[in-house]
């Protein structure tokens, strides 16, 4: 079966059928829309899929975060199908569907937002659930501004490229909307020199105050939104004391604490949200946003919170013609059972430990590796010049992601500079597979530092 076979590739990509693929691709497809693997999927199962040139491939970006229950789970096409043959669609200001209501249930059950009981709303895609979000604080404090982070990465909307660090997401869409400003979100590689860890939480909690002085007075600020790892901007977790901080700041103020779990959800961290972490801590957020592995793949997205703030948003100012999709509900219905079921936090440990064991040796051995990081299988791998001056590599990640796709593995890079890989495979990969997937990036390390 595909779902247990090993990365195979017998031929340099793309291959012939591929390559008719990709041509029809470029001449239908916007150029904008950049894909820079030479592979055409056929079929998928598990953590690998087969190209139409019969190729096999271990996947480690799982869609970007989208299939961490894997490709095709059986049980999610059982439901889907079982859905499909009902309706497909049912618009919740015009027809009650169940899906959406069970659904909703077991989000307030299982989101780690302070508050009970507790609302959840439904989108379409990550960019729509924080752009939610910021509406739903700014109805609810009467603001008009917010407050998000160096190396943040939201969406593409509008809204969501302003919220959005990286330029390169936004290039040439300007104007953009108003009372957005941008603290310095504490990335301990990077922090000043000379530092303790200690004294850098204490100056990037600095960098917020700083905001309210000189940038937006704090009750003009309507919420704090963060990720707590962050995907884009290179998967820096945030320090727990810094997110205690924020939350208090936050509670100071009268400030809505927004955080972003669009790439950080459904067990990727070793918990079902890493907000779990920050309510073990003392520090939940007012407001969560959810979407990538929610449904296995379909489109839907996620909005949760207390109903004391829901309910006082202003009608009207929420929703959309495609939200909770009864179909994409039913696979994240499925989704979640399987995902209890099978422990899947559990496996995102299991993962996390063999993997950071291999990239830790990695970086003891290789000088181009300057920090391994992550919260459970939300893991990366920063590529630098020099270990001392820590001047970002780009090349050697993308010549890695280059070597290792010809050779079966999937890999992408992420961070502010490009000079991170990123891991994001199926938390069902099987453990013949992992070691595979190790064995096929450690060589690529080794052939492009030559």
């Amino acid at each position: 079966m595909l779902r247990d076979a090993l990365p195979k590739v017998t031929m340099h990509l793309p291959g012939p059928n591929a390559q008719k693929v990709i041509d029809r691709r470029a001449l239908a497809m916007p150029n904008a829309i950049k894909c820079g693997y030479p592979c055409v999927i056929a079929r998928g199962e598990g953590a690998m899929f087969e190209d139409v040139d019969g190729n096999i491939f271990l996947d480690w970006v799982g869609g970007v975060g989208v299939l961490n229950i894997g490709y095709s789970h059986p049980e999610l096409i059982d439901a889907v199908k079982e859905q499909s043959q009902k309706y497909f669609h049912a618009m919740m200001n015009i027809t009650t569907h169940e899906r959406y209501i069970e659904l909703a249930e077991k989000m307030n059950r299982m989101v780690p937002v302070k508050g009970k009981p507790r609302k959840t709303m439904f989108v379409n895609s990550g960019a729509e659930a924080d752009e939610n979000a910021v509406k739903i604080a700014k109805s609810v404090t009467g603001r008009p501004n917010i407050i998000v982070f160096s190396g943040a990465f939201h969406g593409r909307t509008m809204l969501t490229m302003a919220m959005t660090a990286k330029k390169a997401y936004s290039v040439g869409m300007g104007p953009f909307p108003d009372g957005i400003y941008r603290a310095e979100f504490p990335n301990m590689y990077r922090k000043p020199e000379g530092m303790t860890d200690e004294e850098a939480i204490a100056y990037y909690i600095d960098k917020i105050e700083e905001v309210f002085v000189e940038g937006s007075p704090a009750d003009y600020v309507a919420a704090i939104v963060f990720e707590v790892v962050q995907g884009e901007g290179g998967f820096i977790p945030a320090p727990i004391e810094w997110c205690k901080a924020v939350r208090a700041i936050c509670d100071k103020h009268g400030i809505m604490m927004i955080v972003d779990e669009v790439q950080s959800g459904w067990a990727r961290t070793g918990r079902m949200f890493a907000s779990q972490y920050l309510a073990e801590a003392g520090c939940a957020p007012d407001i969560m946003t959810t979407a990538k592995s929610i449904a296995g793949g379909l489109p839907l997205s996620a909005v949760t919170t207390s109903a004391e703030i829901m309910d006082k948003v202003t009608p009207g100012t929420i929703g959309g013609t495609y939200c909770g999709n009864p179909v994409a509900c039913a696979s994240a219905l499925k989704l979640i059972e399987v995902m209890e079921r099978e422990e899947y936090p559990k496996k995102a440990l299991r993962i996390s430990e063999k993997c950071m064991a291999r990239f830790n040796e990695w970086k003891d051995k290789y000088p181009v590796i300057g920090d391994v990081r992550g919260l459970g299988s939300m893991m990366g791998v920063e590529f630098v010049k020099d270990k001392v001056t820590k001047e970002p590599d780009a090349d050697i990640v993308s010549a890695i992601v280059a070597e290792a796709v010809q050779n079966g593995l999937l890999l992408e890079s992420a961070g502010t500079y490009g000079n991170v890989i990123r891991f994001l495979c199926p938390l069902c990969v099987t453990d013949a597979q992992l070691e595979a997937g190790l064995d096929i990036y450690e060589k690529a390390i080794v052939t492009c530092m030559k």
